[in-house]
């Protein structure tokens, strides 16, 4: 009898516990090809010229809004520069939509979509920008796991070449913002 009691309450607190656990968010389907970046901390070294100040950039993708959105937070050389982006499921436009607030006072709007395992993207400049109207980019996981990111710029109406950047996976990497 004692027994059967103990493993009454044994279950009934498995049972509290688990019901006051938080509920684990399910990522909306849309977002399936972005699974790979999801949950993970990214690392990126720019290529430099010799000599100059190196440039790190840390980026860090998550479930956002109940699964409804990806939240990706990046920080340059600890906070110098970052920004915040949201990207969610454009129901009108059958696409991912995404919007890019930055700590420089500018943000972006943007579309992304899939072609032959690439993710590409196209955003919008709002605000002062050092004259950058608009982004496109080219990002890839590489099969050795590297995340693997081209853009280009539209700046005083031409475009030029951006940024060519290789991520690693780095769980020791934070985004840090200035406070």
């Amino acid at each position: 009898m004692t027994r059967s009691i103990g493993r009454m309450a044994s279950l009934v607190v498995v049972v509290v516990l688990a019901l006051a656990a938080p509920a684990r968010a399910e990522m909306n389907p849309r977002f399936a090809p972005l699974k790979a970046l999801l949950g993970k901390t990214w690392r990126g070294d720019f290529p430099v010229a010799a000599g100059a100040k190196p440039v790190v950039d840390v980026s860090r993708f998550e479930l956002a809004l109940n699964g409804q959105a990806i939240r990706n937070l990046h920080s340059i050389n600890q906070g110098e520069y970052g920004g915040e982006s949201l990207i969610v499921w454009d129901k009108q436009k059958q696409g991912l939509v995404y919007y890019y607030f930055t700590t420089a006072g500018f943000y972006t709007t943007g579309d992304m979509s899939i072609e032959d395992g690439a993710l590409l993207s196209h955003e919008l400049v709002k605000g002062d920008a050092d004259g950058i109207t608009e982004v496109k980019g080219v990002s890839r996981v590489l099969p050795d796991g590297r995340l693997h990111v081209q853009t280009q710029y539209l700046k005083s109406g031409a475009w030029v070449p951006g940024r060519d950047v290789y991520y690693v996976e780095d769980a020791a990497a934070t985004v840090r913002f200035k406070e």
